[in-house]
């Protein structure tokens, strides 16, 4: 892996607490030896886990090379390992104890950095945090913190965490995870839209028929059980990584790119999200939770046959639903989303289909298919256009066939990707100071205030959840919501 040149690279106190978590081994730790590889970490920098364990530094410094090399194999490159390790530092400290965040502030005070602290820890943890932080003069203008997933349940619980951190620290310090936003395909939603005049003029109403959104995982819970089963698809998958990206692809160009402009027409947009009724609501929405089934063609268990399952439960592992924006720019266009566990294959992707000028236009009594864009967010990223192309030959008749017009990004660019996870990329930039791929606190509420609405109506209506076997696309229910439209879900 080349190195990257950077004008300038600051020395920082990364701090992350919740430091023998499942996050910070799987996701935090390689991406933090991908930044030390690429030499995206200044030398000075110390990194600082917090936890209650009874560790010190160096044992700190085996769990971290564990979970790197767990996750790295074959790749883990010992030069860039030693330079790592010598940055690391382990702090003994029980977050509902004030006092001993006297601790941090000890480690801390050996150095002038300014220090960027990660909560890799539930939403509940937070205040005490902010607090011993606050206490001890380590939430100066200049120090960030980093706030993961969940922020809670809903409108209301996330409207008080974000009320008492902002007690400690101002809206410019926070920075609030959304992995999906530093994923390189999405990261090109913006130039792919505003920089490329075919798509710039041709994406609204007048052009584009439907929108679907996929995100489906093969994965069922992995042991969460205690935490999903409270929380659900809708609100983990949906609320989050959907509703980010449908902004994404809906919101107006901003007057500017910075973090202001671009949240501003974030919130525009959800705040013109159709609410649904009890009335409506069973040809808009579709709830599943899987069943046993085969993926890969091994045998996988069902939601309910997990470890420590509640046989009664009734929390969808599956959620999708009919979306309707009401502005002028896409009045008429239906968002279809869904999201599931335990689908046949992993895949996030956006498909555009574009209104078809020639509805009665027929080639051997077939009708001809409307013209679409993928954007494959994972796996195999890139962006496919569909388009019409005449068959060549000699004879009177003209035969036309589909063509694919494919952009692979790692075909294209002929190099492999930096970044094994968005982490890497959100770590740079919050070292940055860059905002803008972080959610701010207004379109976190506004998402939230509308994920309330659903659950309202959810709550009115029995029989919502239906099963759907593992390794298939859902239940039966998510298929009618497309087909009372004469659509169908994109499957391939």
């Amino acid at each position: 892996m080349p190195k990257i040149v950077q004008k300038k690279i600051n020395p920082y106190n990364l701090v992350i607490f919740g430091a023998k978590g499942n996050l910070s081994k799987k996701k935090l730790y390689p991406a933090i030896y991908q930044l030390e590889k690429m030499h995206l970490i200044h030398p000075k920098t110390k990194i600082i886990g917090v936890g209650r364990a009874n560790w010190n530094s160096n044992f700190y410094r085996e769990i971290f090379f564990v979970a790197i090399k767990k996750k790295i194999k074959n790749f883990l490159e010992f030069s860039v390992w030693n330079r790592l390790r010598e940055k690391l530092i382990f702090c003994n400290l029980d977050i509902e104890e004030t006092k001993n965040f006297k601790k941090l502030k000890e480690i801390i005070e050996l150095n002038s950095f300014i220090t960027i602290s990660y909560f890799a820890t539930p939403p509940e943890t937070f205040s005490n945090i902010c607090y011993g932080l606050a206490k001890f003069k380590m939430n100066k203008k200049e120090n960030r913190i980093i706030l993961e997933k969940p922020f809670g349940t809903d409108y209301s619980s996330v409207k008080k965490t974000n009320e008492k951190i902002l007690r400690y620290f101002q809206e410019e310090q926070i920075y609030r995870i959304d992995h999906y936003l530093g994923k390189e395909t999405v990261l090109n939603l913006f130039p792919l839209r505003f920089y490329n005049s075919f798509f710039y003029f041709n994406w609204n109403n007048i052009s584009i028929d439907h929108i679907q959104i996929t995100l489906a995982e093969k994965i069922g819970i992995e042991k969460r059980w205690n935490y999903f089963d409270r929380i659900g698809q809708m609100k983990d998958m949906f609320q989050s990584h959907m509703l980010q990206i449908l902004t994404m692809i809906s919101m107006k160009k901003p007057n500017s790119m910075n973090v202001f402009s671009i949240r501003k027409e974030k919130v525009k947009i959800l705040k013109s999200l159709k609410k649904m009724d009890i009335k409506n609501a069973r040809n808009l929405i579709s709830l599943g939770q899987y069943s046993s089934g085969y993926i890969d063609k091994k045998r996988v268990l069902g939601y309910l046959q997990e470890a420590n399952a509640n046989q009664k439960s009734q929390t969808e592992t599956f959620f999708a639903a009919k979306i309707e924006i009401e502005n002028s720019n896409w009045f008429g266009v239906p968002f279809y989303l869904r999201t599931g566990k335990r689908m046949p294959k992993k895949c996030s992707k956006i498909v555009l289909y574009f209104r078809n000028p020639f509805k009665f236009l027929k080639q051997k009594n077939k009708f001809f298919e409307q013209n679409k864009i993928t954007i494959r967010l994972q796996p195999d990223e890139g962006v496919d256009i569909d388009i019409f192309s005449k068959i060549p030959n000699l004879e009177k008749n003209n035969f036309y066939k589909k063509v694919k017009l494919n952009a692979n990004f790692n075909r294209i660019f002929k190099t492999k990707k930096y970044c094994s996870n968005s982490y890497e990329k959100l770590l740079l930039e919050v070292m940055k100071g860059n905002q803008s791929l972080f959610v701010g606190r207004e379109e976190m509420e506004e998402s939230w205030k509308w994920i309330d609405s659903l659950s309202e109506v959810i709550s009115k209506k029995e029989k919502f959840l239906q099963t759907y076997p593992s390794g298939t696309w859902g239940p039966k229910s998510s298929f009618k919501i497309l087909k009372k439209d004469k659509r169908y879900w994109n499957n391939s």
